[in-house]
This record gives structure tokens, sequence and C-alpha cells, in this order.
């Protein structure tokens, strides 16, 4: 299956298909730990192509492909981006993988890419703000669990776990 989908870094064309795939993957999120309330305050609707071009253009961001051959236009299935700038250099601000397509291993590529990519340019650690759905995922990369933490967004808590990993050998 892995030869299905490629990776490539974000351009600002891919911007309007990953709004649709962040909220359509939030939307399906089924968890016994986050309400309606709380998916709706993550992701009332999609948010605008200008807001994932700005997003996404100022850290360091790829996007998985589904294979285009038999179609016209590029199916955005994936998406990660990692803070570039000196005072959250390394942190992971979005993980989304199309909800048909979990449980596939790829999320763990575009992970895998991100990485490798770190620690090309010298990063020595990782860190995210993990949701309940994503935990099991990143201690199955490496990282550790620092503390509970959360997001307030229209008036809901939204809680996770921040990680760190280091990349130091």
């Amino acid at each position: 299956m892995s030869n299905l989908f490629s990776i490539v870094q974000f351009k600002p064309k891919f911007a309007e298909k990953v709004s649709q795939l962040v909220h359509l993957s939030v939307q399906h999120i089924d968890h016994p730990r986050y309400s309606h309330e709380q998916l709706n305050a993550w992701s009332t609707a999609p948010r605008s192509r200008k807001h994932w071009q700005l997003r996404l253009q100022r850290s360091q961001s790829w996007v998985m492909l589904s294979d285009t051959q038999q179609r016209e236009t590029e199916d955005v299935v994936g998406v990660i981006n990692v803070e570039t700038d000196f005072h959250h250099r390394g942190y992971i601000d979005s993980l989304y993988i199309s909800p048909l397509l979990q449980r596939q291993g790829l999320a763990n590529r575009l992970y895998q890419t991100l990485e490798l990519w770190a620690q090309a340019q010298g990063y020595t650690s990782l860190s995210v703000d993990a949701s309940y759905l994503s935990k099991g995922f990143f201690l199955k990369q490496g990282f550790k669990q620092m503390q509970p933490s959360y997001q307030i967004t229209k008036d809901q808590v939204i809680n996770g776990f921040y990680m760190t990993k280091s990349l130091l050998k």
C-alpha cells in the first residue's frame, strides 16, 4: 500500500485540501474523552485556505498525497509540520491522517520524514502536545510524556499530553 502515497513538502496549492482534511479528521474523532462540543470547538468548520497557507509556510511542513495517476487533482490524505522558529523549534504542531486511512502506517511515514529532516538540521529534540488519540502513536516513536496539557478553545477545554523526544544519539 505504501507506494500508493507520496510525501511532498507543503505548497500553497495544498492549503484548501489540508483545511478540509483537518476538519474531517477532527469531526470523525470517536473517543470517550472528547465530547461533541469539544470537537466542534477544535474544528467547527474548515479554516480558510489563507490560515493554512500562513500556518504551514512558517514551519517545515509535508503533505501525503494519494496516487493521482487516475485523477486530475491531488488528494491530500495526511499532513505534518514542525515549528522552525527559535522559541518553538522542534514543536510538532500538526499531524492528521484521513479518517479512512488511519491505522495503516501513514502517520509513521510522515513522522519519519519529519524526524529525519530534524536530525539533518541538527535539532536536538522534538516536542508535541498529543491528543488522547495520538498519545500511543508518539509513545511508539520514543516520546516520553512530560505533563498533562490542555488548550482552551471556544470555552471548551481540550486535554492532551505534552511529550518530548531527544534526537541525540
